[in-house]
């Protein structure tokens, strides 16, 4: 099997899709939660395992509960996602995931999750 070159590997990552959206990070020691908008899925969840294999908090705002609770009492999960469509540009992606992230903050703030 031929190894893809770093042009066909580029071409490939530039025309992936793309899928954003909203993720809530939990702490189930003080039943805390952070609500995050995000253009990359993937990348926000591989940074966020990536801090919990290595002890080291994702955030700032997050540092009291992490070290009272430690890493494993944080959980990543999906609230939301979105797939950013051909026609839209970077900008109209971005507005839309930050118009969902303002719904999703209403929806819980009114439901007292």
């Amino acid at each position: 099997m031929e190894n893809p070159t770093r042009k066909a590997l580029k071409e490939q990552y530039k025309n992936r899709i793309l899928t954003g959206g909203i993720y809530r990070i939990q702490c189930s020691g003080d039943k805390s939660y952070w609500l995050r908008a995000s253009l990359d899925m993937q990348g926000s969840y591989n940074r966020f395992a990536f801090s919990k294999k290595t002890d080291s908090c994702p955030e700032i705002c997050m540092l009291k509960a992490w070290k009272l609770y430690g890493a494993d009492a944080f959980s990543f999960e999906i609230v939301e996602e979105l797939e950013k469509k051909e026609t839209q540009t970077q900008r109209q992606f971005s507005d839309d995931i930050n118009t969902l992230l303002e719904l999703w903050e209403e929806k819980l703030m009114e439901g007292g999750q």
